[in-house]
């Protein structure tokens, strides 16, 4: 495993990290949740990446259980808030009560006094961006996380907060980031390498588009994430014979440098400085495996030009997709 200094921090944290969107809030079994993150371990992932909303506290219950047996000082663990943990549609957001009832709820679940990295999971412009700003600021001075990040943000409103407290208020941004979904190189990483803050990509096999399972013309494998429902219709908006047909052009390429489908799908993100991590998503340990051993791995120049002309127009697919945080900023 191979590590990189996440933004301005003083952290160390691996370039394969691990998630818990859609695994550990509840789609898999807890002895497979503990497999994979003893995995992780075994692996040299330090970094492992979670949310309030995942599962509404479940996934953040399932590694309560499963970290507090490891030393605390051997891995480094974010968590999010923003989303609606109950039925109470005002039960979400970046308020101040909001933050402060999230992180203590959060620290509880996940049996912990602190987070390395507490994340605004998306922007609210329905609370003054000064108002979310000092309640983060907060949640640091009171010793409950060592920094601060947020994931899905404009260029708009990172420049506002950057413009209100100043560079060193966040240390990372966590946006969707993959060869199929490009849309954060044209500003976000730009914006944010020049204040010191790394990306922390989700998504980074495009929901396992990228690891080539899928097929034109085929029906989804059963068991997969395209064969269920749970997606909300996210995969299917790639489910389409022109990328599925694209991304088969890459299996000769990966297979004449020696490399899966997914290291050469990891392996082309982490191409780029502005990234720290690349977050993985696994149900099974080999899994695990099979995406830490990306770490480390450069592709030359002439393996990535083949890349893009293989997958060609399709390459820029998910920008036409909406955005996942496009409202302004409110000020008081």
């Amino acid at each position: 495993m191979k590590y990189r200094k996440l933004g301005s921090s003083d952290l160390e944290v691996s370039e394969i990290s691990l998630g818990a969107w859609l695994t550990y809030a509840g789609g898999i079994e807890a002895e497979q949740t503990r497999a994979c993150t003893e995995a992780a371990f075994a692996a040299g992932i330090n970094f492992f990446d979670t949310a309030n909303v995942y599962g509404r506290g479940a996934a953040e219950t399932a590694w309560g259980e499963i970290l507090s047996d490891h030393p605390r000082d051997s891995y480094i663990l974010a968590t999010k808030v923003w989303g609606q943990m109950s039925d109470d549609p005002a039960d979400r957001g970046l308020s101040a009560a909001q933050i402060a009832k999230q992180i203590d709820a959060s620290l509880a679940r996940l049996q912990t006094d602190y987070v390395d990295l507490y994340q605004a999971h998306r922007f609210d412009s329905d609370v003054p961006i000064e108002e979310t700003i000092e309640a983060l600021q907060q949640v640091v001075r009171d010793g409950k996380a060592r920094y601060l990040g947020f994931s899905e943000w404009t260029p708009e409103q990172i420049q506002a907060a950057i413009d209100i407290a100043g560079p060193e208020l966040f240390v990372s941004s966590q946006p969707q980031y993959s060869m199929l979904w490009r849309a954060q190189e044209a500003e976000v990483f730009g914006l944010c390498a020049a204040n010191g803050i790394s990306q922390i990509v989700w998504s980074p096999l495009a929901q396992g588009i990228l690891t080539g399972k899928y097929r034109p013309g085929e029906p989804a494998p059963a068991g997969t994430r395209a064969a269920s429902d749970s997606m909300g219709g996210f995969i299917a908006r790639l489910m389409n014979d022109e990328t599925l047909t694209a991304v088969q052009r890459l299996r000769p390429i990966a297979e004449e440098a020696g490399l899966t489908m997914v290291e050469l799908a990891l392996a082309w993100v982490l191409r780029r400085t502005e990234l720290a991590s690349a977050i993985i998503g696994a149900s099974r340990p080999e899994q695990v495996h099979a995406n830490a051993a990306a770490a480390g791995v450069a592709l030359s120049a002439d393996l990535l030009a083949a890349i893009d002309a293989a997958l060609g127009d399709v390459s820029v697919t998910g920008q036409t997709l909406a955005p996942l945080a496009t409202a302004g900023v409110r000020h008081r």
